[in-house]
Order: C-alpha cells, then structure tokens, then sequence
C-alpha cells in the first residue's frame, strides 16, 4: 500500500463547507420539529423560502460530496476503504428508513439524502477519470432533470431516479436527479481547482475563529452528527412536553 493510500490530505475549507450545510440542516429541521410539535407553523411543502433552504443545503452536500469523492481517489481508488465507506453509508441509510418507517408512517424515508450519498458513490467511480466531461455531463443531467418529467417514474420502483410530476409523501426526498449532476460537477471543480490550477486559497485556508473551527468538526463528523440530531431534538422537545403538561 504506497503512502497516499495510507493517509489523504484534508482540505479545511471544504470540512468547513461541509459543515456549513450541517448547521444549516440543523436549523431547518429543528424548525421543522418545532411545526411538528406545534410549537411553529412553518410551511415546508410550499413557502418559497423552506423549499429553496433545502435547495441549498442538499446542493451544497452534493458538490462537496462531488469534490471529496474525487480527492479521495484522484491516484486511484483504494477498494478496502471505499467499500468500508459505502457500507457504512448504506447501514446509515436502512437505519434511517427503519427508524422512520416506525416513527413517522406513510412518510417515512426510503430515498433521502444519504440513500443519494450511497447510490451516488458507486455511480461516481466511472466518472472519476473525467474532467470536463464531468462538467458537461453534470450540466446536462441538471438541465434535463428540470425540463423532463414523466408519470411513469411515479412507480415505487423508479422514484429514486427523479422525473416525477409531483414530490412522493416523504419526508426527505433526495433523487439521483438532478442531484448526480451536481455531484458530477463537485468531481469536475476539485480536479480544475486543485489539481490543475492549483487554487491555493482552497489549500490554504485555514480556521482562524471558534466558530470555523466548528464548522470543520462538523464537517469531519458530519455523518455521526446527521444520525444523531433528530433523535435529540425529538427527545429534548417531547421532555419539554413532558415538564410543561
């Protein structure tokens, strides 16, 4: 195993980019937990303002997704670990739609966020390779997924791929597009900025205050904080209940 396999550079502004779209999905759920207890009545299946926040927050986990795919394996990929990743994700994923299939019924999560992370992940690998293309490509997928929509993808079986008329009762959606094409285009930036052009900001930037250095915490742990946020908010809310009743 030659030492790039053993050890990847970390990029601290993208942890923090990351992070950034995990605080985000912080806020936006917490408010969302708050209309759920009735504490707040946000409308997050129509108000412009929730459906573009969400818009932002997955587009921003796609495209760093898009990036540290391609930084991870810009000198090959390293199978062990990348299937270690990808089965941590898809045990990530069944936990998610187990625990919503008992908490939140017919809306419970079959296709959200980190079921796209998985799929998206073993898509990604012939695309690796490409640079522009992946741009092009990424451009396409996005155009097309916008324009394009057929009743036949309202099957359950096809409701991952995207082109529905409608968004399924679910209470997070996250298609392959046009989600992939922003993923390709992530792949396509990392290799333009870093390893082309070498734009040095992104290589050395660094944390400069508390709140920065957090962002990058979360950004490195940003599955584990995924997991485990709704579960204490739930806890903490329904304790408040509990107190004031």
């Amino acid at each position: 195993m030659n030492q790039t396999h053993k050890r990847l550079t970390r990029y601290p502004l993208i942890d923090a980019l990351r992070g950034s779209a995990i605080v985000m999905m912080i806020v936006f759920h917490f408010c969302f937990d708050l209309t759920l207890f009735k504490y707040a009545d946000f409308d997050f299946y129509h108000s412009p303002f929730w459906l573009h926040f969400r818009t932002l927050i997955v587009s921003i986990f796609t495209f760093v997704m898009g990036m540290s795919l391609y930084l991870a394996n810009r000198n090959g990929i390293h199978w062990p670990r990348y299937l270690k990743r990808v089965s941590i994700l898809l045990a990530a994923a069944l936990t998610v739609t187990v625990t919503t299939y008992f908490t939140s019924g017919d809306r419970f999560i079959y296709f959200g966020i980190l079921h796209f992370i998985f799929v998206a992940s073993l898509f990604a690998i012939p695309f690796l390779k490409l640079y522009w293309g992946n741009l092009v490509i990424g451009l396409i997928l996005i155009i097309f997924a916008n324009l394009y929509t057929n009743p036949l993808f309202h099957t359950i079986y096809l409701q991952w791929i995207g082109f529905m008329t409608y968004k399924p009762a679910t209470d997070d959606y996250a298609p392959l597009l046009p989600w992939f094409g922003i993923v390709l285009i992530g792949i396509f930036f990392a290799r333009w900025a870093i390893t082309e052009n070498q734009v040095h900001f992104i290589q050395n930037w660094q944390a400069k205050s508390i709140f920065s250095r957090w962002l990058i915490f979360a950004g490195i742990h940003s599955l584990l904080i995924y997991l485990l946020h709704q579960p204490l908010f739930f806890g903490l809310l329904n304790l408040y209940q509990m107190i004031i009743a």
